[in-house]
């Protein structure tokens, strides 16, 4: 029996029911920890969502766009985290949370890991070319930010803004899916994920500050320090004011801003029940950003069903 990571979801289908075989690489693409999987595709949906106001497609156009993004959620961030796990092996052998990931523990080699990776990016191109030429395109710049991602915490105290600049991509890519083109809505929709993503990532960073700081790793928790709260309030209010104004600039609803109030009560719980120096707290409060998440996903779909009307 392979050895599972201490932050992964106790009981989950993988520990359960995955063939021995194949455990190590689903834990090398994160399938038993789902949360990320959520948190790239919740942008993809929003940017959907917002684009089907302003051109509301089929019902059937909409549902099977919302699959594909679901699929490529799937396997562009398993990918994603096989290429982060190969740049950061040396890394990650050296933190206790993930000293025990597949490729440091020994379970997957690097070789494996690769191949595995062009498996998954092979499974994403086919999904990726079901959509527009110019979506696409956005599809195939994303690759950039992908490549640099796993250095820049060697490089800035920020890395959690450019995970945001990564991870919300899929907004831009929801948006011109239907639409066939970016505007102003679309780039506030993409500004309020990055400010989101600096919330839940320097949460995230917070269980790894004290192996950070011995090895050299940089971090956004390490760079606010007892500072990370009020900032927080800023990432998260930011987060909704941008997400608002994308919501008014797309053409929703007045009556659907209403809906932003659960996402904001949402986040005023994190700021008040995170303990930023209990790992433990960190991960839960983490984890709860499906949920922020979904909720700020909620006034796009109502808006975007009223377009169908």
């Amino acid at each position: 029996m392979t050895a599972a990571t201490p932050d992964a979801l106790k009981g989950n289908w993988v520990d359960r029911h995955a063939p021995a075989r194949a455990r190590p690489f689903l834990r090398l693409m994160r399938a038993d920890r789902p949360i990320g999987t959520w948190l790239l595709l919740i942008p993809c949906w929003q940017g959907l969502a917002l684009g089907a106001i302003a051109a509301p497609p089929s019902l059937l156009t909409a549902l099977s766009y919302a699959a594909l993004f679901a699929l490529g959620a799937v396997v562009m961030r398993g990918a994603g985290c096989a290429y982060n796990d190969i740049a950061d092996r040396d890394f990650d052998a050296r933190v206790a949370r993930t000293a025990l990931r597949p490729i440091p523990s020994g379970q997957v080699t690097v070789k494996q890991a690769w191949l595995f990776l062009i498996l998954l990016s092979l499974v994403g191109l086919a999904v990726l070319l079901q959509f527009n030429q110019f979506t696409i395109l956005l599809g195939v710049l994303s690759l950039g930010l992908v490549a640099v991602y796993p250095f820049m915490k060697r490089v800035t105290w920020w890395p959690q803004a450019w995970l945001g600049l990564t991870f919300n991509w899929g907004a831009l890519m929801g948006y011109s899916s239907v639409a066939g083109a970016l505007d102003l809505a679309a780039l506030l929709l993409y500004a309020s994920g990055v400010a989101w993503t600096l919330g839940y990532d320097t949460i995230y960073a917070h269980q790894d500050k004290e192996d950070d700081a011995l090895i050299g790793v940089k971090s956004s928790a390490r760079r606010l320090g007892a500072k990370t709260k009020p900032a927080l309030a800023a990432f998260y209010g930011a987060a909704l004011l941008l997400a608002a104004s994308a919501y008014v600039v797309g053409g929703g609803p007045t009556a659907g801003l209403a809906l932003f109030l659960a996402a904001a009560v949402h986040f005023g719980w994190q700021l008040r029940s995170v303990d930023i120096d209990m790992p433990e707290s960190c991960l839960t409060v983490f984890r709860s950003n499906r949920a922020a998440g979904l909720l700020m996903l909620a006034p796009f779909l109502l808006a975007a069903a009223i377009a169908q009307v």
